[in-house]
């Protein structure tokens, strides 16, 4: 039995939940998946995985395995990095983890990093928060994108590195159709709460952000559509007859679509820090630490804040778009 390939196995059954899946993912047949798991269990003299027709999680002693597994490999990963990296060129894998609302921003620092960097492969995933967070603690992540706030009820074990402020949109079809999205006059969060909207379902942080608004200006909207994937918040705009409740960074991919228009939410004003979420460990890897030093660079936290959709300028607008869609000069970060 290869140690090392049974314990990534494992590992990715804990990520996926599913045999099935979890083969594909290591482009492996699932017998051969399962076999693989019944050596590592022959080799430790223990059970692991809770048998039955589907996966029905681990054994107490499976989960302490798993635990040691995922320090295992990121040890092993540290390694490999450590080796093949010089100081000013990082060579291997970021796992990464984003919540919806953060993607836009998130894809332009991945593809910013990578160009800086030709080295880093970023492995970029879509998460609720509650996923991210879990993923950063056991070690499965590198780094998030997502909410700051929600550190502040959090232990020591994360930590936040700011980024920008998302600031919210309501969207509905334009009156008349123009060449592009269309940047309207403010409209409140009550007034918002009595149209057809598509929001995030509950079990998403950003939905809780956008119910506490309406708490605060005393209104309690009737979702026409909910939903966890951030897709359907424009497309159903697009296509529908709903408005929807989006942060400007979302909003801004929407340039293209003419006949919408972007709505800025007032009474209350609210401002929602993100940033980027790390274990709060020591030992950080070689692309880890090039990414923080890059999410630190003047230039890129300008870009970001650019593309957040701020409130205080129109980055919406196409003059600012073709201005800001030129590649930041990011500065040295090593």
């Amino acid at each position: 039995m290869n140690l090392h390939v049974a314990l990534k196995y494992l590992v990715a059954l804990a990520d996926h939940r599913h045999f099935g899946r979890a083969a594909l993912a290591c482009h492996v047949t699932q017998p051969a998946l399962s076999n693989a798991l019944r050596s590592l269990e022959d080799s430790f003299g223990t059970a692991i995985v809770k048998r039955g027709r589907n996966f029905a999680g681990f054994t107490v002693e499976g989960e302490r395995i798993l635990v040691s597994a995922r320090r295992i490999l990121r040890e092993h990963e540290l390694l490999q990095q450590d080796l093949r990296s010089s100081a000013d060129s990082p060579k291997g894998h970021l796992l990464f983890g984003v919540v919806p609302t953060a993607m836009p921003i998130a894809a332009r620092f991945a593809a910013l990093l990578r160009a800086r960097y030709s080295g880093i492969t970023p492995i970029v995933r879509t998460m609720s928060s509650i996923e991210l967070e879990t993923g950063l603690e056991s070690l499965a992540l590198d780094i998030g994108m997502g909410y700051s706030e929600r550190m502040e009820a959090k232990p020591s074990l994360l930590r936040v590195v700011p980024q920008y402020t998302e600031h919210y949109f309501l969207l509905r079809r334009a009156a008349h159709v123009g060449a592009g999205l269309r940047i309207g006059p403010p409209m409140t969060w009550a007034e918002a709460a009595e149209l057809p909207l598509c929001l995030l379902s509950a079990e998403m942080h950003n939905r809780t952000v956008v119910d506490r608004a309406f708490a605060v200006a005393g209104a309690q909207p009737a979702p026409a559509i909910e939903s966890n994937a951030i897709i359907m918040l424009g497309l159903s705009v697009v296509v529908g007859d709903v408005c929807s409740i989006m942060p400007g960074a979302l909003v801004s991919t929407l340039q293209g679509y003419g006949g919408l228009e972007a709505l800025p939410l007032v009474s209350p004003q609210v401002e929602v820090p993100i940033g980027f979420i790390v274990h709060n460990t020591n030992r950080q890897s070689r692309t880890l630490e090039a990414a923080l030093a890059f999410a630190r660079a003047p230039d890129w936290l300008q870009h970001a804040a650019q593309h957040s959709g701020l409130l205080g300028r129109d980055p919406l607008s196409t003059d600012s778009q073709n201005e800001l869609d030129r590649p930041p000069s990011i500065a040295d970060t090593r």
